[in-house]
């Protein structure tokens, strides 16, 4: 079986993108709550990926649009997955104990559930090879 060098990339960056979403909700759940802290974490979480994806899984294939643009654009692209990846959080947070250990295993369940929506959306679309420069 070939995993395309962008699929392990984005997966390695998805990594990255799981420990600033766990560390970003331990810091603000006893505050916002199991639901509010995790919108807050997958926002943090979106943006680190979007920067490390930029910089490494699609640094050959540049957005078309200005930095800003790109940013709203890929966040956008990422709420799809991220309802996915919400949705899975917030059953298993609803009907199983939310300590913090579980939060983390709910949040690493979400987000394997919506890293498959999130790599379509932005290799197909934002990313998308064979797209000519326009100025």
């Amino acid at each position: 079986m070939h995993i395309s060098r962008s699929v392990l990339l984005f997966g390695v960056v998805g990594i990255a993108g799981l420990l600033v979403d766990v560390a970003v909700l331990a810091l603000l759940h006893p505050w916002l709550g199991a639901y509010g802290a995790r919108l807050v974490s997958f926002m943090a979480a979106a943006s680190t990926t979007w920067w490390l994806n930029r910089q490494l899984t699609f640094a050959g294939r540049p957005a078309q649009v200005g930095l800003w643009a790109e940013y709203v654009r890929y966040i956008g692209l990422m709420l799809g997955g991220g309802s996915v990846n919400y949705a899975v959080y917030s059953l298993l947070a609803w009907y199983f104990p939310q300590t913090t250990l579980h939060l983390f295993a709910y949040v690493a369940a979400g987000s394997l559930a919506g890293m498959t929506v999130n790599y379509l959306g932005a290799s197909r679309w934002l990313y998308r090879q064979g797209r000519s420069r326009h100025p």
